[in-house]
């Protein structure tokens, strides 16, 4: 008796632990934007996207960069953008194309104005 053998935690290397890696440099997410050199063009965009336009549509057609396909710059990770855009990108709740939660006021950094918003987080 007394030998019921050592249950002390299960099978080596079933659990969870030391799996996880960084510090949440690795966290992510999905973004669009709008970006316009010149103030009075972004809040041109901004009032379009008050008056109910799709997201990616107001951005093919005011966006001034790469993303005027619909404004999408795919998944980004923290460290991968610059400052003030990466403070608001991650600080805004994921939301639709149709039901955009965005930055307003727009964010300015050294490359122009952008309304940013995020499909998704992970």
């Amino acid at each position: 008796m007394g030998k019921k053998g050592k249950d002390k935690g299960g099978a080596p290397g079933d659990g969870a632990s030391g799996t996880k890696k960084g510090t949440g440099a690795g966290t992510s997410v999905k973004v669009r934007h709008i970006l316009c050199e010149k103030h009075s063009k972004v809040m041109e965009a901004m009032e379009a996207l008050k008056n109910g336009d799709r997201f990616n549509l107001v951005a093919t057609k005011y966006s001034e960069d790469k993303a005027r396909s619909g404004g999408d710059l795919g998944w980004m990770t923290r460290g991968s953008m610059v400052g003030a855009f990466q403070d608001a990108a991650f600080n805004l709740t994921p939301s639709s194309l149709d039901s955009p939660q965005y930055t307003d006021p727009p964010v300015k950094t050294q490359f122009g104005y952008h309304i940013i918003m995020i499909e998704g987080k992970k």
